[in-house]
């Protein structure tokens, strides 16, 4: 796989240059084709693994030839995707920062601004050496064991969140998805961003007087985790609307506090900003 890997990708760039290698690797069809003549099973979730995997191996030293580097992977190697810009970037006598947060903001956006019950675990973020990028990243879905694929290619996203995405894919269809880079959720993100600059006092005092007396921290507050109970699992409603027996007005008020005070200036800064994971972009919401 690797071998043809390097010698499909060197030809395709040798006619078309590197950006169509992107364009190519964003499309979920032609990704998935290109699996099956590297010689992959078609309906195995492996596929994107493996395929981003023999793509990275078959191209290593060769990426100053074909302007061609890719970063990350899964799992371990997903998190050392920074890094990995970072080197390229520095022998290419270019800035990393643009690339580095593209790899960030997309991950953030399919963990985070899009909550449909797949955990990201792959995450493969391709280059040229002129900048341009494609991300190709997955998440698995425990329950069901089906995984889901989302691509990105650079040149096409406007916004990272307004409809970023080259392609979603998926073969299961019809679930009760969150997704806040929809253009359906142009009002709720710019709602979403008025709380979050404003006052936490002002929006905890909205609540109703029992909810906003003082409560204990949570057996998972107190324990930094969640309470190690025999025979205990996590488990969260279907819905997606929050209710008041929800919310812990002290950790919302936490929440409020972080953001009051970064002052986020767009949707997408409220995104990036550490510790804004998926509970504060769902409440917000």
């Amino acid at each position: 796989m690797v071998e043809l890997a390097r010698a499909m990708t060197l030809v395709l760039v040798r006619d078309f240059g590197p950006e169509e290698l992107l364009r190519r690797l964003s499309d979920p069809f032609w990704f998935q084709a290109f699996g099956c003549v590297l010689g992959f099973d078609w309906h195995s979730s492996g596929v994107t693994t493996t395929v981003c995997g023999a793509l990275k191996e078959g191209l290593r030293g060769l990426e100053r030839d074909t302007h061609i580097f890719i970063a990350g992977g899964k799992g371990a190697a997903s998190r050392r995707t920074p890094g990995e810009i970072e080197t390229h970037c520095y022998a290419l006598g270019r800035s990393p920062m643009e690339l580095v947060h593209a790899s960030r903001l997309a991950a953030k956006v399919d963990s985070a601004a899009v909550q449909d019950g797949y955990d990201i675990y792959h995450h493969c973020f391709i280059f040229t050496a002129r900048g341009h990028w494609a991300v190709v990243q997955q998440g698995m879905n425990a329950a069901t064991r089906y995984a889901r694929r989302y691509h990105w290619l650079g040149d096409n996203v406007r916004s990272f969140v307004n409809e970023p995405h080259a392609a979603i894919c998926c073969d299961l269809r019809g679930q009760t998805i969150l997704n806040l880079v929809a253009a359906e959720s142009e009002a709720a993100r710019a709602a979403s961003l008025q709380i979050a600059r404003e006052h936490p006092d002002k929006i905890t005092n909205e609540l109703p007087p029992a909810a906003r007396a003082a409560c204990p921290p949570s057996e998972a507050d107190a324990a930094g985790g969640p309470p190690a109970l025999p025979g205990l699992e996590l488990t969260h409603p279907r819905r997606h609307a929050i209710r008041l027996a929800d919310i812990d007005p002290k950790r919302l008020h936490r929440i409020l506090l972080r953001t009051y005070e970064a002052a986020p200036a767009s949707y997408e800064q409220l995104l990036g900003l550490d510790g804004v994971g998926p509970q504060t972009l769902r409440a917000l919401a």
